[in-house]
């Protein structure tokens, strides 16, 4: 059966690794220059090369970002950029100015797919762009999957759309906050997410002392509209993050793989969507919502700061960045001590638990604890669990006793 590709993003060369690792067809990225995520670690040319070679092997795609709003004086070296692209294998580029994709099209053969960034939201539009050579389009988030299915019906061009992320609160991300508060261009590759801070609200004769967020929108999740999005073949279904950890790559791809397989071959259910929503649970997100994937984002979709933000029902750990048939070895982002029980995520089934008894430092010594940002070696232990799932790139997070979360019951997407 048809399947819509998974398309994941990538920080760096590892989340690019990680992402492929938990099932990513496809993970789009930044160069060093011509994209909207400065911020971003963001790739230089000989990891770009390497990036290429690890997915084609993997039999995943890469897309490049050049879709910034260029100035002329951003253009020096466009066109050598893209002949590199080419030539390195990049299998699209995504983008959103007109001048840029003159430029491609004038020096290279790389397949363009039209960023949301350009608004593009009508059939009519989708023919003109197919006309000027782009062959896929990403829709602007304000439309619905019906909408973005009648686009590529009448259009006959392919449609991407996002799935699964952070929401921009203005209309296709054209947004300059940024510009005003920071003197970045939002849509030049500088913004900050202004429209993320606490504000205070004040008035002439009253001074309102709770922290609110008028201007930021909850998180997007597409789980339970997974059939409608097979329905209307949809061809990629996109996750938001360049900016996130593996652990938010890691689960969102692996969760998002398993649903979209489980619909293909007839087994999704509604208690596997309820696993899926709990696991989506545990990493830091913004209260989640279906956006304008059904019906037209309301009142609903603005974020209430005064909530907080969920930080998720797990604590991310680390990464295993070696195994042997006697210890792991874990890349730590917090810290760890003896004691502790942890959850290994495998690519594939359940997650392995078990609690720390040992530990030792990279170069032998038995420790107690090991602080973050550090390098620690963990015995592996005998018990009654599977470990052979336990390899490079398996992200690990703290194990959870008591910190539960309340899933909503939800229907199944429409066909599922």
């Amino acid at each position: 059966m048809w399947k819509p590709e998974l398309l994941v993003p990538a920080k760096n060369l590892q989340r690019l690794k990680v992402a492929i690792a938990y099932g990513a067809d496809a993970v789009y990225l930044g160069g060093q220059k011509y994209g909207l995520r400065a911020r971003a670690d963001n790739f230089t040319d000989s990891e770009l090369a390497l990036g290429v070679a690890f997915a084609h092997q993997h039999d995943a795609k890469v897309y490049i970002t050049l879709n910034a709003f260029l100035h002329d004086a951003d253009f020096e070296g466009l066109a050598d950029y893209c002949q590199f692209l080419s030539a390195i294998g990049v299998d699209g580029v995504i983008v959103s100015d007109l001048g840029v994709i003159r430029v491609i099209k004038n020096s290279s053969n790389l397949n363009i797919h039209l960023s949301t960034q350009a608004s593009c939201l009508n059939s009519y539009a989708g023919r003109l762009w197919k006309q000027i050579g782009v062959k896929r389009l990403i829709v602007g988030r304000e439309l619905s999957i019906a909408e973005a299915g009648a686009i590529r019906e009448h259009s006959g061009i392919d449609v991407e759309m996002f799935t699964h992320g952070a929401m921009c609160m203005a209309y296709s991300g054209h947004c300059t906050i940024s510009n005003f508060t920071a003197g970045r261009d939002s849509n030049r590759g500088g913004c900050i997410q202004s429209c993320r801070l606490p504000y205070q609200l004040e008035s002439d004769d009253k001074k309102q002392e709770d922290l609110v967020t008028f201007m930021s929108s909850r998180d997007l999740w597409g789980i339970y509209q997974i059939g409608e999005f097979f329905k209307h073949q949809i061809c990629s279904l996109k996750i938001e993050g360049r900016m996130k950890s593996s652990f938010y790559v890691a689960l969102n791809c692996k969760v998002y793989r398993k649903l979209i397989d489980a619909y293909a071959d007839g087994t999704l259910n509604a208690e596997m969507l309820q696993v899926a929503a709990a696991e989506l649970q545990s990493v830091p997100h913004r209260d989640y919502f279906s956006g304008s994937l059904e019906t037209p984002a309301g009142r609903d979709s603005v974020f209430g700061q005064l909530s907080g933000i969920n930080t998720g029902t797990h604590q991310y750990l680390g990464i295993v960045i070696e195994s042997t048939p006697q210890e792991i070895v874990l890349q730590l982002v917090e810290p760890l001590a003896i004691g502790d029980k942890i959850e290994i995520i495998p690519f594939e089934g359940e997650a392995i638990r078990w609690k720390v008894d040992g530990l030792f430092s990279v170069t032998g010594d038995r420790i107690n604890s090991m602080r973050q940002d550090s390098v620690v070696r963990i015995p592996k232990i005998d018990a009654p669990i599977n470990l052979q799932n336990v390899a490079k790139l398996n992200v690990v997070r703290f194990a959870q006793e008591v910190k539960t979360v309340t899933i909503p019951p939800a229907p199944l997407a429409k066909g599922g």
